[in-house]
């Protein structure tokens, strides 16, 4: 899939006040940059191998805009980064979210017990997966991600009152 046309694209560019993004997407940048001119190869060059337009390398390497993953892939690939690009691959998936997301995920992930009531909303972990899907399109959360905390060991301990 191609970048060319997501330029004016929403949600991928990082926050501003978020520092640890903001060094996360210049890592990665430069990591790019770097790997890009010791193959011998220039920014036009390398979008045109990796089928992306040369704005959005030049964006991403100026760390201005947070790269998909398949983007990290191909860098990976045709600059043969041997692991560089994709070991960052994590944080960069993790930049995508806002500061206050990441941190209450942070949060939910060392839970031992979750409760909760809402009588008209069905939040969180209990979401089947279309009611997920039409959240998701109002918002960018990983509600589905977030399932991960039910395959630690021990899991946690959960209750809901659905009716009263």
């Amino acid at each position: 899939m191609s970048l060319d046309n997501e330029v004016d694209e929403p949600g991928w560019e990082v926050d501003p006040d978020d520092e640890w993004g903001l060094a996360v997407l210049a890592t990665v940048g430069r990591q790019s940059k770097l790997r890009r001119e010791a193959v011998g190869m220039r920014a036009a060059d390398f979008a045109v191998t990796a089928g992306y337009g040369e704005d959005l390398v030049y964006k991403i390497e100026a760390g201005k805009r947070i790269p998909r993953p398949e983007y990290l892939d191909k860098s990976e690939e045709k600059l043969d980064a041997h692991g560089l690009i994709s070991a960052m691959k994590e944080d960069v998936a993790r930049v995508r979210y806002p500061k206050k997301v990441r941190a209450l995920a942070k949060t939910e992930a060392q839970v031992a017990e979750l409760q909760f009531y809402d009588p008209l909303n069905v939040h969180g972990l209990l979401q089947t997966p279309g009611y997920t899907r039409a959240l998701l399109l109002m918002s960018r959360a990983a509600r589905l991600a977030r399932k991960t905390i039910f395959k630690r060991d021990p899991g946690p301990v959960l209750s809901f009152v659905l009716e009263e």
